[in-house]
């Protein structure tokens, strides 16, 4: 597994966008920490996604403290229809593969110069 570290820090007007290195594999998680003295304002919104594809990896508005996600998805089958378990009707959902792409953090109403961190886990 190999872990990427992203460092943001946003623009006077609470925004800002950073990128992961290239990486190929299936997404475990990402991690959000926010610094200790100059953190994100609370309520930061986040917009993750793969950069070539746009493939929604986190999104979540109105953030006010440190949080760890492990992203998945809906499954289909060969006839494009949603996996389902029989039960209950629940959406299969599997691990996000990333092929030589970059994870892309878009934040909103962050604050004026805040900083925050981000860790990408990839196999």
């Amino acid at each position: 597994m190999r872990r990427h570290r992203v460092e943001i820090t946003t623009a006077a007007d609470g925004t800002a966008v950073g990128y992961s290195p290239r990486v190929t594999g299936e997404l475990h998680q990402i991690e959000y920490v926010k610094d200790g003295s100059n953190g994100y304002a609370n309520g930061v919104d986040f917009a993750i996604t793969g950069e070539a594809t746009g493939v929604n990896l986190w999104t979540q508005n109105d953030v006010n403290a440190s949080a760890v996600v492990a992203p998945r998805q809906p499954t289909h089958s060969q006839a494009g229809a949603a996996s389902l378990y029989a039960s209950g009707g629940t959406a299969v959902q599997a691990r996000i593969g990333l092929a030589n792409d970059r994870v892309k953090i878009a934040l909103a109403q962050g604050g004026n110069a805040k900083v925050g961190t981000f860790y990408v886990l990839v196999a």
